[in-house]
């Protein structure tokens, strides 16, 4: 358990509206994304115990991939010109987050704090800089 939750730590999973994309489909399942960020680290921090954290990674995960194959979808079907950089830096992101989720199930790692930021910290700079890229690109081929 957390010994304690900071005020800055409660906003961690935060969704801004300066995370938007413009595309409807894509801000929604990012929403989606911080909702379960928000859930993992209001059980972590309670308290919960592993098999709770574990499921909620899991559907993290599962979510994450899914969401990972749409954006993939749009900018292939648009055309976009940097996919096979951003699909990169996805399979890297899927590969790091697949590598701790064994290792927490197998009990050799905990969920941490760091591992909760560099999540977050991840996530926000992805949308902020590699989403915010293709969005304008994808939305003037009209396939969003």
């Amino acid at each position: 358990m957390l010994a304690a939750v900071s005020a800055d730590r409660l906003g961690m999973f935060e969704w801004k509206p300066e995370y938007g994309v413009g595309i409807e489909m894509v801000d929604s399942q990012h929403q989606q994304l911080f909702a379960i960020g928000r859930e993992l680290y209001a059980a972590m921090s309670s308290g919960k115990g592993t098999a709770t954290v574990g499921n909620i990674l899991d559907r993290l995960i599962q979510y994450t991939k899914s969401h990972f194959a749409a954006e993939e979808a749009l900018q292939r079907k648009a055309g976009y010109p940097n996919y096979l950089n951003h699909k990169k830096k996805h399979d890297e992101l899927t590969k790091q987050v697949l590598e701790f989720q064994a290792e927490f199930a197998a009990g050799r790692v905990a969920l941490s704090i760091q591992v909760l930021e560099f999540l977050r910290t991840w996530l926000t700079q992805h949308i902020q800089v590699e989403d915010t890229a293709y969005a304008p690109y994808v939305k003037s081929k009209a396939v969003a």
